[in-house]
C-alpha cells in the first residue's frame, strides 16, 4: 500500500525520495527489516498473551533428552510469522501483482490450516488436532487455486523469441521486438513473445527447460486441451509434499526456521535472476514478466524466519506449531513453484525432504517386516530424521546447526545449477 502512495507523491508531487519504492532492492531491504522489526516487537507480545492464555506445549515423553523441559513452552508461534510476512507484504509490495495476490493466499491459507490444527490439539485438548483429510483437503484446495492461476491468468507468462513460441504452438499473448547481444557481436533485433507454458527450469540438463505438455506428446493428446491433467495434479503433489516435509522437520529449537531462513535467501536469489532481463538471457533461464515483485517478497519471507528464530533459538521461548511449520511449507512450495524452480526443491529443500523420507522408509520397512517375520524392525532409532541423533546423544544444538550447515550447502548447489548444466 505504501508503494502505491508513493508512487503517486512522486507522480504528482515529485516528492523527494519517494521515487527509491521503483528499485526492487529498496523495497526488499525495507521488507527485510520491516518484518525482523514487527517479529521482535510483537514477538515478545504475542508470547506472553499465549502463556496467559496456557498455550503451551504437551510433550509426548518419547525419552529423548531435554525433551521434558520443553513442557508448557508456548505454542502457535506462526502467528508471529504470520504478522511478520503480512505487514511488510501489505506495505512494500505491489498487492495486485498476480503473484502477490496467489502468495497473500497462500500464507492466509495455510496459517489458517495450521491454526485450525493447533487450536483443536491446544485449546480443545484433542491431541490428534485436525484431521488428515482435512489438512490433505487444505493443501489440494491451495494446490488447485495456484495450478488454476498459473494456466490461466493473464499475466503469468513467459518471455522467449517468437519464432520459438511459433513453432512449439504456444499460446502467445503479446509480441515485441527487442535488442540482443551476443560476445563480441554487434546488437541485433529479435522478435519476442510473451507466452502462456508450462515451461519450467530443468537443473543439469543442457537447454534448462522441461514442459509438463511432454507426457501429452508421448502419447499423442493435445496438450493444449489436457495439460491441465497434468500440471494441475503435479503442483499438488508439491505444495501437498512441502508442506508436510516441513511440518515433520519442526522438532528441535530453531531447525525449521533457520532451514527456510537459507531456503526464503535463495528462492530471493532465484527470483531477482528470473525476473531480470539481462541476466535472464546470460544465464540462458526464463525470463518472466511481473514476477519482480517475488523479490520483496522473498526478502519479506526471510526476515520473517530471522526475525522468529529470535525467539525460537535454543532455548526456544516459543515454538511455531502447526501454524507456522504448514505456512512455510506452503510459502516455499508456492514460490518455488511461480518461479519455475520446482524441480530444484529436492536439492533445496533436501533436508526437510530427507526428513519426510526418514518417517516413510521406517514406516514402510517396520510394516514389511512384521508381515513378512512377524517382527517388525527399523531402519532408524527414531524417526523423523533429528530424533535419530538425539537417540545417538548428540547434543540439540549440534544437530540443529549441521542441519543449517548441510542446508546452506544445498542451497550453494542450487544457485550453482543456473550455469551447470
Amino acid at each position: 500500500m505504501l508503494y502505491y502512495l508513493f508512487e503517486y507523491l512522486d507522480k504528482e508531487f515529485n516528492l523527494p525520495g519517494a521515487g527509491l519504492v521503483h528499485y526492487i532492492t529498496f523495497r526488499a531491504a525495507a521488507g527485510i527489516i520491516l518484518a525482523l522489526v514487527v517479529s521482535m516487537i510483537f514477538g515478545n507480545r504475542i508470547i506472553r498473551s499465549l502463556k496467559r492464555m496456557q498455550i503451551g506445549e504437551t510433550v509426548r515423553d518419547l525419552g529423548l533428552e531435554g525433551q521434558k523441559a520443553k513442557e508448557g513452552t508456548p505454542t502457535m508461534g506462526g502467528l508471529i510469522i504470520f504478522l511478520a510476512v503480512m505487514v511488510p507484504t501489505l506495505l512494500f509490495t505491489k498487492v495486485l501483482n498476480v503473484y502477490i495476490i496467489l502468495m497473500i493466499v497462500t500464507t492466509v491459507w495455510m496459517t489458517g490450516i495450521g491454526f485450525l490444527d493447533d487450536y483443536i490439539k491446544v485449546v480443545n485438548k484433542k491431541k490428534a488436532g485436525l484431521r488428515p483429510r482435512f489438512k490433505i483437503i487444505g493443501q489440494v484446495g491451495l494446490g488447485l487455486i495456484v495450478g488454476i492461476t498459473m494456466l490461466f491468468h493473464s499475466q503469468i507468462l513467459v518471455r522467449m523469441p517468437l519464432e520459438m513460441a511459433q513453432q512449439n504452438g504456444y499460446e502467445i499473448v503479446k509480441t515485441f521486438k527487442t535488442e540482443v547481444s551476443a560476445v563480441n557481436e554487434a546488437k541485433t533485433i529479435q522478435e519476442m513473445a510473451y507466452v502462456k507454458s508450462t515451461l519450467t527450469n530443468l537443473p543439469f540438463v543442457k537447454g534448462n527447460e522441461f514442459n509438463y505438455a511432454f507426457f501429452l506428446d508421448i502419447v499423442g493428446v493435445d496438450a493444449e486441451d489436457w495439460i491441465w491433467l497434468i500440471f494441475i495434479p503435479a503442483i499438488v503433489f508439491i505444495i501437498t509434499l512441502v508442506s508436510n516435509a516441513t511440518n515433520l522437520t519442526d522438532g528441535l529449537d530453531g531447525l525449521t526456521s533457520g532451514l527456510s531462513a537459507i531456503v526464503g535467501a535463495t528462492l530471493g536469489v532465484m527470483a531477482y535472476v528470473s525476473s531480470n532481463t539481462i541476466i535472464a538471457d546470460y544465464l540462458n533461464i526464463l525470463y518472466l514478466p511481473f514476477s519482480e515483485e517475488l523479490v520483496v517478497f522473498s526478502a519479506i519471507f526471510l526476515g520473517a524466519m530471522v526475525g522468529f528464530l529470535w525467539h525460537n533459538s535454543y532455548p526456544a521461548k516459543v515454538f511455531m506449531g502447526d501454524t507456522g511449520s504448514l505456512a512455510i511449507g506452503g510459502i516455499i512450495a508456492t514460490l518455488a513453484i511461480l518461479l519455475r524452480k520446482e524441480l530444484l526443491i529436492p536439492i533445496l529443500c533436501g533436508v526437510f525432504l530427507a526428513e519426510a523420507l526418514s518417517v516413510v522408509i521406517q514406516v514402510s520397512y517396520f510394516k514389511y517386516t512384521k508381515k513378512k517375520f512377524g517382527v517388525g524392525k527399523r531402519v532408524f532409532l527414531m524417526t523423523p530424521l533429528h530424533h535419530h541423533f538425539q537417540k545417538l546423544n548428540m547434543n540439540e544444538s549440534k544437530i540443529v546447526t549441521r542441519f543449517w550447515i548441510v542446508g546452506i550447502m544445498l542451497a550453494v548447489i542450487t544457485i550453482i545449477t543456473l550455469k551447470v548444466r
